[in-house]
This record gives structure tokens, sequence and C-alpha cells, in this order.
């Protein structure tokens, strides 16, 4: 087959304006075999990994992003909109108990962190306190019966003079909440929401540091915090987020995303363990905003939920933003051997201790001096609750604070042009910057190359092609008409985009009729078709996905995005004449993808969902409609109208949701432009 001339186009993705100089198309009869989705996220894991701080090269350009990249970080953790600076309301503590003990009392009590949100804990108050002295905040991991599970650490930072506070999680305290949404429970809408568990415990824990910063027997000045595992999480995030923290020491609580994605740990993780990834981070930017504090990583060395190496990672990352401060002794990383614990022998507890009588109260008290430490429960479980008699309040939250802690947005109410422009605006501008952050800032090139062509018996032609989207990844879209080999533009062209796991002939089905007015591109985008993978694979997939900063969908978006750039590369496409067709979960790609191209004459959209706020499988099996933060902002009813004043045809009966898009079109004056239909072909013969 003989070359096919060259084309010079521009086009636009996002902000950026692209010159591409196409190569002559290519025929490779052997498909390029790239597109593995596991290899794909690892390899982004490990760029995250390797390029996080990268382009930190002294004090001065760290202090030039630091402050955006602590709002960043509150972000991702669903913190905006809550008071993280200043003086905050005054906190409602309610004691319910007293338990002496040699040397030190346990107050069992509770507080309002938010209206309606309690947070169960105990205060551990060493006696004869004659001058404040420091305290600690002990946050729990993930065991099932917390405050007892852990009231060792507690008993014994009070017998060694500090005043802590232990706190219950949300999940498995004694009021059961969620942190298992997308791991157990097939929530992936929070990722849609920009909602983590992560974050109503920081919150809850500012909250504890308010607690213990007001108690005449603490020096508000020297606060610390420690914990393991979730809690561990914790004692990266508090003292990252709030500077009254002097001193943290993270027990289990952190690995490099590169190492939790390429050695599959992620698997074993609760949603808490990580942001809502909206800038592509890594822990080691969550450490650098410690710095200069004294911060100890603790880790051992069979951990099931971290390698040892992805934790040293992260500590050879943290350095030199240390070493610039001049502080490099601040940071401290102590190792033991055995599994995920306090070591074997529990050797990190001394060292933890000794770290905070250093830090907090200027004792200097080696390992050995401190000895062994006692480790054992001396109190049930029933003893240390601190809701004794009636239970918790009756206006308790704590089982529904997913569905409350990040503000979504509202369908507004939309009457002339200069509303929908505004709105428009500020949709497209949160949705590059929030949702789409992580597509390729420099696309590759599109490296069109021939697959396949054919003519059959009808004289309907065929034209197969591939391309490449992103670095990775080669896709295809099957061109069918009758003047594909004409060098003139052809009719206009409808593209289709074919679903994971459809029926043979769906597609087809669904636009019978199109080919006789118009040329027909089919297309797969990644994880369709001969780029499928395992169903099984799926839930790893979503969660791997988004602790990278993107989704299964808002990837299909881009490759959506790309595919129109291509098929606009090719000789004969009518490129002012492009519709765009496609059903169930494919129609939330669909819309998107037109919203951001803003040339999609028609869009053809056939059993869309009511909405992306909607719960899965929890295998993870089905559609996959998540893209970070949407929802904060839009959903799919307002992205659909927000391709207004292009022509929207709906195929069936849409849900009621949608009826907000109709009035959209009707207020605007184009009622004619919105369509319903029960066949795609009644729109093409209309």
């Amino acid at each position: 087959m003989g070359k096919v001339k060259l084309l010079v186009c521009i086009f636009i993705l996002g902000n950026a304006v692209v010159f591409s100089q196409v190569s002559d198309f290519k025929v490779a009869p052997n498909f390029d075999q790239t597109n593995n989705i596991r290899c794909y996220l690892s390899n982004v894991a490990s760029g995250i990994t390797q390029n996080a701080l990268k382009d930190i090269h002294n004090l001065t350009d760290w202090e030039k992003v630091r402050e955006e990249r602590y709002e960043q970080f509150c972000e991702m953790m669903g913190l905006q909109g809550k008071q993280l600076s200043g003086n905050r309301p005054a906190l409602k503590i309610t004691k319910t108990g007293v338990i002496q003990k040699e040397g030190y009392r346990i107050e069992k009590l509770y507080y309002e962190s938010l209206p309606g949100l309690y947070v169960p804990a105990n205060l551990y108050i060493p006696d004869g306190i004659k001058k404040p002295v420091p305290a600690i905040l002990y946050v729990c991991g993930h065991s099932h019966t917390q405050k007892h599970h852990y009231q060792a650490h507690a008993k014994n930072f009070a017998q060694n003079g500090f005043v802590c506070l232990i706190i219950e999680t949300i999940q498995r305290g004694e009021v059961k909440g969620e942190h298992l949404g997308q791991e157990s429970n097939g929530w992936f809408q929070w990722y849609s929401k920009g909602y983590n568990p992560g974050g109503v415990e920081i919150w809850n824990g500012i909250r504890g540091l308010d607690l213990l910063s007001k108690m005449p027997e603490v020096d508000k000045d020297k606060l610390g915090v420690t914990g393991i595992s979730g809690g561990g999480s914790q004692s990266w995030y508090l003292p990252a987020i709030d500077r009254r923290v002097k001193a943290a020491a993270a027990v289990a609580g952190a690995g490099s995303l590169e190492g939790q994605i390429t050695q599959k740990t992620i698997d074993d993780h609760c949603d808490c363990m990580m942001p809502i990834n909206t800038y592509g981070i890594d822990f080691s930017d969550i450490g650098a905003l410690i710095a200069p504090r004294p911060f100890m990583i603790a880790q051992t060395n069979r951990d099931l939920y971290y390698s040892l190496e992805s934790v040293h990672t992260l500590f050879e990352k943290i350095k030199p933003i240390y070493s610039f401060y001049g502080k490099s002794d601040n940071l401290i990383m102590k190792e033991a051997s055995g599994p995920h614990s306090y070591g074997s022998n529990e050797e990190l507890r001394p060292e933890i201790l000794s770290f905070f009588l250093k830090e907090l109260s200027g004792i200097n008290k080696s390992v050995e001096q401190i000895g062994e430490i006692d480790i054992t429960k001396e109190l049930s479980n029933d003893a240390l609750k601190a809701y004794t008699i009636s239970g918790p309040p009756k206006d308790d939250r704590t089982t529904t604070i997913q569905d409350s802690f990040v503000e979504l947005a509202s369908p507004p109410s939309i009457g002339n042009m200069a509303e929908f422009t505004n709105y428009k605006r500020e949709v497209v501008t949160f949705l590059k910057k929030k949702t789409f952050g992580a597509f390729p800032k420099q696309p590759v090139p599109l490296d069109i190359r021939s697959e396949f062509r054919a003519l059959d018996g009808s004289g309907t032609q065929r034209q197969d092609y591939s391309f490449v989207p992103e670095e990775g990844w080669r896709l295809k879209f099957s061109l069918r008409g009758r003047n594909l080999y004409d060098s003139i533009p052809s009719r206009p062209l409808l593209l289709v985009l074919r679903n994971p796991d459809e029926e043979r002939w769906s597609s087809e089905s669904m636009i019978a009729g199109a080919l006789k007015d118009m040329e027909v591109a089919y297309f797969e985008a990644r994880g369709i078709g001969e780029t499928g993978w395992s169903p099984s694979l799926q839930w790893h997939i979503r969660r791997s996905a988004a602790w990278t900063g993107r989704t299964i969908a808002s990837m299909r978006v881009y490759d959506v995005l790309r595919c129109l750039q291509a098929l606009r590369e090719i000789p004969g496409i009518n490129t002012k004449t492009i519709h765009i067709a496609a059903q169930g979960e494919m129609a939330v790609v669909a819309a998107y993808a037109a919203l951001l191209d803003g040339n999609v004459k028609t869009l053809l959209l056939k059993d869309p969902p009511a909405t992306q706020n909607v719960v899965s499988d929890p295998s993870g099996r089905g559609e996959a409609l998540e893209m970070l933060n949407s929802l904060r902002v839009t959903d799919i009813p307002q992205v659909v109208g927000l391709n207004f004043p292009n022509e929207l045809v709906m195929v069936g009966n849409p849900s009621s949701t949608f009826e907000w898009t109709k009035n959209l079109y009707s207020n605007l004056k184009m009622p004619d432009a919105y369509l319903q239909v029960d066949k795609i072909s009644q729109w093409v013969n209309k």
C-alpha cells in the first residue's frame, strides 16, 4: 500500500495549543502490544514517586511553593471549607467517668468535632502536675477495640510525664462508621465526591489538639502526635496540616506510591491511607510539609502493607528539605524486624518514647535507659468506653458523615446566556485542574498507522487505524463508509464509542441506518475490546488509578479526545461535522469528552446514567463512572447540558435528572436542539 499524503493540523487540548506534524501513515500488520494497564499504572506511580520534590533545589524554591502545596494537600483530604486556622468555636466536651490508676487518671469523654459528629476518647493525665507539661495525641489504627487495644501507649506516656489523649476513628470505635468505602462497599463515588475518610480523622485530630491546647495541665507549645498503621498515616497527615504539632512519630503509616502500586500492597489498604490524589503527590510531599519539625518514621522489615524499601524511598526524598533548613537531624528513620507492628520485640516503642522525651520534654534518655515497656492491657474495653449508659448522642452522624463532610454541587438555575457562560467556564476550569489534571502536559505524537482496509460486497469500505493517545497505549478505531478512499471531504462522521464487555453488534445495532448518510468510526478506548482486562482486576485498577490521580473514566475521556484529534488528521474526514454516539457507561465519557473538545456537532446518548453519585458492585466490576472531584462542581445531566448550543439527542427514556438538561435548552431559546427519539435512525432520517 502506498503512502498517504501528509497533513498538518492544529488541535487544542486543555489550555495548550499543540502543533502536530503528522508522519506518513504506516502499514503495521503486527499490532503494537504495549497495552497493559498494570504496567501503565506502575509506570505512572514510579514517575510520581521519582519526580516528587525533584523541582526543589534549595530553601527558596521550597518556600515559594510550600503554601500552595499545603492548600492542595488540605483539599485532597477534603478539608476545603473547614476552619483550619484562627479561633475555632469552643469545643463541646462531655465527660462520662474517671478511672484513677497509680500515678495517673483516665478521664472518659467525648467531644463534638462538627455539629453531630462526636469523638469518643480517653484522656490520660499524670498525677501531681504543678506546671503545664507536654501532651501527646495518640491516633488509633484499625484495631477493632481502639482505645482498649492501644491503652498501653497512653499509659506509658502518662507514666513518663505526658498528658495523652487517645481518640477513636470513625470506623472501629464505639460507633462503627465507614473507612472502607471503595475497599469493601463499592462506594467508588467517593472519588467523584473528593471524599476521603482520612480527612474526617484529620479534622477530629485537629479538634483533639484543640482540647489539649485548652487544658491548664498542658503546655500548648509542646504537642506531639503518634500512632501506628491508620494512626501512622494520620501521624503524617496531622503534623503536615496542623503546625501546632511540634514532633511526630509515624509507625507503619506510609510507603512510596511506586511501592504501593508495583508491589500491589494497595490491595490490602484502607481508603484512608492515601489522599484523593488530585495533584499527583506522594507521601514525600506530605513529609516535606512537616519540615523542619522533628519527625520520626518507624518501620518494620516484614510489613504486609509496606515494603521497607518503599519507606526508605520516602525518607531519602524528604531528607533534602530538612537539610535546606539546616535541620537534617530532625528527620529520623528507625527500623525493626517483624511484621506490621512495633517490632517483633516491641523495640520501636522505647525509640518513640526517647524521641518525645527529647523533643518535647528536653530529656535525653536512651533506649537502654528506658528499657522494656509494659504492654499489658490492664483495663477491659467496656471499662474504657466513653458512651457509658445511654450510648452515643441521638444526633450522632458518625455512620453518615461521608454524605456531608464534602460539599457537593447542586444543579444551578440558568435562565440566560450570561449565566450559562459563567457556569460553563466555572465547570470546565474546575474539571481541567481537579478532575483531568493527570492528562499529559505535553501530548505525545499520535503516530497514526493504517492497520487494515477492506471492501465488502455491498460497497461499504472499511479502514482501520491505530494511534498513540499517551505513552504505553496504542488504540484502534475502525472507519466504515462509502467514500473512505476519496481525497475530498466526505459525508458527516459519526464516532461510536464501544462499551466494555458489550454484546456483539450492540454498537452497530444502536446506530442502525446511519451508514447510508454518513461515515461511521467505531472506537475502543483503553480497557475495551483488544485492550480489555480481566473483570477480576477491575477493583484493583479502580483504586490504583485513583491513587495515581486518574480514573478509568477520565483515562477514557482522554482517549476519546485523542481519537477525535486522530480522526481530524485522516484524509477525507469532514472535520466540521463529527457527531458522537454512546450508550450506558460510555455516555458519561462521551459527554465529558465533547465538553472539553468543544467541536462535536451532535451528542447522541442512549441510556446515560442518571448520576455519577452511584454505588458500584463491591467487587469493582461493572460501570466505572467515577472521576476525581467531579461531583464537587457538576454531575452528568449538567455536563450533557453544557454541550449547548450543539445538538443533543437522547435515545430512549432518559432519567428524570435530565429534565434539567431539557429545560436548559428551552430556557436558552433552542428547544429544537434537544431531541428525544426511540432510535438513532429517527435522528438520521429527520
